[in-house]
């Protein structure tokens, strides 16, 4: 009987064997997404893959400032994306969703150049 409960005690769960919820890659899509708007992949991932032994603290952190956050997000939403960052492999997979939603999108999506220059304003000598 111990043997058997101590040959899992210390099994962590392997990252491929992770799957959000529908709901939870549905709001973890919506903030990659916001990520990607604001062209801010690479700090994201950094501070994901620094975080990463915190998710679960953070997820802590998330239900506690519920009753203050709730002013801007929806609960519910909160308490699915606390949910998700309670599972130990969720950061792994964020962190890879938001490389593949940033390959995704095209390269080019910077505003068109206007090809006539601006006139050089020259200084009056009067």
């Amino acid at each position: 009987m111990i043997k058997k409960w101590l040959a899992h005690a210390f099994a962590v769960e392997r990252p491929e064997d992770f799957v959000p919820t529908v709901e939870q890659q549905q709001i973890a899509d919506r903030i990659c997404q916001e990520v990607i708007r604001r062209e801010m992949v690479t700090l994201a991932i950094l501070t994901l893959e620094t975080c990463r032994p915190l998710n679960y603290i953070g997820s802590q952190a998330i239900h506690f400032f519920t009753p203050l956050l709730s002013i801007l997000v929806d609960p519910r939403s909160q308490k699915i994306f606390a949910d998700f960052l309670e599972q130990r492999s969720s950061i792994e997979w964020l962190c890879q969703r938001l490389e593949f939603l940033s390959n995704k999108q095209p390269e080019d999506q910077s505003p068109p150049v206007d090809p006539a220059p601006l006139p050089v304003l020259k200084k009056d000598d009067s």
